[in-house]
């Protein structure tokens, strides 16, 4: 057979001639010497403009917290609790009734006078440094295409996650490391992984997902130590390194197989780095005592040792499956729930002032959507999902402290001031970073793709 018309099969076909620009880009990326060694050499880039903020915190309460008992008081519920709210309500997922009144007190605090809860009267010290948004919105009422557009953008299609989109665009800090790290203890959320994939991106900018539950380093990181000498076994990885480097040659540069390459090399790199990173026995007794000896103090204690050590984004997660996701029980339920993170979060907050951390990280804090300020039915003790209006607050990397931006209506069911849909509040977080989201885009298919897609606008007011 010539060498010149050698047969290819299917996949390979669809792989050259479907992938488009993207593949052809990715294939001279990949042909750059740096790029064998690490990929996210050759991606890091300049950012569009001066940064505020150059990583990330995002911590996750998934199943969707009620703003109305948390960080936006709606006195009028109370007045009306049990009975028909004097605005028409809107369409809910699952069956309510009337008013549901929040049990519990808010107060001004700071300098600013921000109203929070009692729920979460440490961390409310520090609303001086924080920016609350009491006029989210997004598309649906339903737990997985929230939470897909919330990480990815888009609530249907597979697209990368904001992290992804974040080392892609800004490159690794720490080369030892993972640049985007998931802590989620006891299991997945709803749809798992793919709140953190990488999609048509190059996989080693895909989350690395950690169960924080664990408490041991290796079993936090399964094969994080290895019984042989250094010496032998970077000369067993320089051998298949060789090998795989050969067969990828025959594939056109195929990412998935170029992101296993690096996964390996990624992890030899780890062992010498994760283990101390992880460690918290070396924490002071003073620190230990300031986060608590609860789950959420060690994830966000994890969580600034992690930023010190230069990882990129950070998504900490309330745990698997959907904690917040109070639909009767609520006050019992929402009580627990804050006080496992009130202490934790007064502690970080305070923490990342003290080591200077705090000015160049960007700290965001929510769920997939906020509850109804209706109770559902039957029980009357429970609130239903609400996409219309909810509230999340950002702290940090440039970031107006002791601001409050936009408002729902005087129930709490809709945003009606200055409204922020999550295509905004990704552009904006983008824009802190130095990267303008109409620029940052990767040819896919013939198609350049970006994390809002279409849409999106920086919020300027919440800006310092």
């Amino acid at each position: 057979m010539n060498p010149e018309f050698q047969s290819i099969s299917r996949r390979e076909m669809l792989t050259r001639s479907g992938m488009g620009m993207g593949m052809l880009a990715l294939a001279h990326l990949s042909s750059a010497e740096d790029s064998k060694d690490n990929p996210e050499k050759i991606l890091h880039k300049k950012t569009h403009h001066k940064a505020s903020a150059k990583q990330v915190v995002h911590l996750f309460m998934n199943g969707g917290p009620s703003h109305v008992d948390t960080f936006d008081p709606k006195p009028i519920l109370n007045k009306y609790n049990g009975k028909p709210l004097p605005n028409p309500t809107l369409p809910t997922e699952r069956k309510t009734a009337g008013a549901f009144g929040s049990p519990f007190k808010f107060k001004k605090y700071g300098e600013c006078g921000t109203e929070v809860s009692e729920l979460f009267q440490k961390f409310a010290e520090h609303m001086d440094d924080v920016c609350v948004i009491r006029s989210m919105h997004s598309d649906i009422p339903n737990h997985e295409p929230s939470l897909l557009l919330m990480n990815c953008g888009d609530n249907t299609q597979p697209r990368p996650s904001f992290g992804s989109w974040v080392n892609y665009g800004l490159g690794s800090i720490n080369e030892n490391l993972p640049g985007f790290v998931v802590l989620c203890p006891n299991g997945f959320p709803v749809i798992g992984p793919k709140n953190w994939r990488s999609a048509f991106l190059p996989g080693s900018f895909q989350g690395t997902h950690i169960d924080s539950s664990k408490k041991e380093v290796s079993q936090l990181i399964e094969n994080i130590s290895n019984p042989q000498n250094p010496t032998r076994q970077r000369k067993q990885l320089d051998l298949l390194k060789r090998i795989n480097s050969r067969h990828l040659e025959k594939r056109i540069q195929d990412p998935q197989l170029e992101a296993r390459i690096q996964s390996y090399e990624l992890a030899y790199r780890m062992q010498f780095e994760a283990s101390d990173v992880f460690d918290l026995s070396k924490e002071p007794k003073h620190i230990h005592e300031m986060y608590g000896d609860g789950l959420q103090g060690r994830q966000l204690l994890i969580t600034r040792r992690l930023l010190e050590r230069g990882v990129r984004f950070i998504q900490v997660w309330h745990s698997g499956g959907q904690e917040w996701d109070n639909h009767s029980n609520l006050v019992k339920t929402i009580k627990g729930l804050c006080n496992q993170w009130d202490q934790p979060m007064a502690a970080f907050m305070t923490d990342l002032k003290q080591r200077g951390l705090l000015d160049s990280t960007l700290l965001l804090w929510g769920g997939e959507f906020g509850r109804t300020p209706v109770a559902e039915l039957p029980t009357m003790d429970g609130r239903d999902h609400n996409h219309y209006g909810f509230s999340m607050w950002m702290a940090g990397g440039g970031v107006k402290g002791g601001h409050v931006h936009g408002a729902t209506d005087e129930c709490g069911f809709a945003a009606a001031e200055n409204k922020v849909h999550v295509h905004d509040l990704h552009a904006t977080m983008l824009h802190l970073l130095g990267l303008d989201h109409e620029k940052l885009t990767y040819r896919y298919a013939g198609r350049d793709f970006r994390l809002t897609d279409v849409h999106g606008r920086v919020v300027k007011d919440i800006i310092a």
